[in-house]
Order: C-alpha cells, then sequence, then structure tokens
C-alpha cells in the first residue's frame, strides 16, 4: 500500500507542476486499502518497476450517475496513474483499452470514468481515446448530492482490445445491471 500511496504523490507532484490543482489533497490510506482489499486495483509492471496503476470497479461512485445510466451494466475507472517513467509511451491508452476489454468480458456495456472538473488536458486526453463526454457535475450539483471536484463525465463502449498487457489477474466477475 505504500508503494501505491508514493505512486500517487508522483503523480501529484508532477500534476502541480504542470498547473493543476488535481490530488493536492493527501489520499486517505484507509480508502486505497479498502480499493486494495476489493481486488479493483489493478499495476503494470515493468522490469519491477510499477509503470501505471488504475482502479477498474463495477461500483459508481456516489452522485455521478443517474438511475437510468446505473440501470445500464457498466464498470467505472478511477485513478489511473503512468510512472514518469513511462510517459509518452501510450501505457496510459493501452491500460484504457485493457480495462474496456476487461469490462466487456465482464459483460458490461459501458466503461465509464469521471475526471478532474478543472483538468481540461486530461479530458482532451480522455476524448481522444475515444470516450465520449456525458456531462459535468459541478459543486453542490451531484445527482445524488454532495460537492464534486472530480465531475466530469465521460463513457465508451466496453470492447474487445489488443492492449498487448500480458494479463495475470483472474477473470472479472459478471456486472448486472443495477436494480
Amino acid at each position: 500500500m505504500a508503494k501505491l500511496l508514493d505512486f500517487r504523490e508522483e503523480a501529484a507532484a508532477w500534476l502541480s507542476r504542470v498547473g493543476t490543482d488535481q490530488w493536492q489533497r493527501p489520499y486517505p490510506a484507509d480508502k486505497l486499502l479498502a480499493t486494495i482489499e476489493a481486488g479493483t486495483v489493478f499495476m503494470v509492471i515493468d522490469r519491477a518497476a510499477t509503470a501505471a496503476t488504475i482502479t477498474l470497479t463495477s461500483d459508481a461512485e456516489a452522485g455521478l450517475w443517474t438511475d437510468r445510466e446505473l440501470a445500464e451494466p457498466s464498470m467505472f475507472i478511477n485513478k489511473l496513474t503512468v510512472a514518469r517513467t513511462h510517459a509518452g509511451q501510450n501505457v496510459g491508452g493501452r491500460l484504457l483499452d485493457w480495462a474496456g476489454d476487461r469490462a466487456y468480458r465482464a459483460g458490461a456495456k459501458w466503461l465509464r470514468l469521471d475526471a478532474w472538473t478543472t483538468n481540461t488536458a486530461l479530458q482532451e486526453y480522455y476524448l481522444r481515446q475515444e470516450f465520449e463526454y456525458v456531462r459535468t457535475i459541478r459543486e453542490g450539483t451531484a445527482v445524488n448530492g454532495g460537492p464534486r471536484v472530480s465531475g466530469w463525465l465521460a463513457q465508451r463502449p466496453a470492447r474487445p482490445a489488443d492492449h498487448g498487457f500480458a494479463d495475470e489477474t483472474p477473470d472479472p466477475e459478471p456486472v448486472t445491471q443495477a436494480d
């Protein structure tokens, strides 16, 4: 867990250098531990070093998606992070393809995400990765209440992909429609 917290701090420092306020608050270790224990955190290892990490879950964050959207089988990505040593090598794009492929194999219709509301460069990145903008949830306008700093929503169809990773993880659990 300490390795993942350090990885996030490295990413936060880089984000600050490029002029965004994203991830400037320390991430709660208990929340990270919960995602690890749930089996939703995945890492890309390159020569024994962490090259990237992503959280992929069938659980939507509260207040972002409508009941109608939640009725569609979906998987959600969070905290996509690529080590600076692997920047510019399309590791993030391949990891998004891996997530979409995994979501497809789990029976999801959509791969969805929320991005930092003020990080337009990140939003443009996701658009280049074939995500379609859905809407922006701003402070005080969350679907189910609550403040938002990461409320730029996008999705793309879950689909098979040749991502090029050797996936050593168990097969995904099937996703079902929300009740």
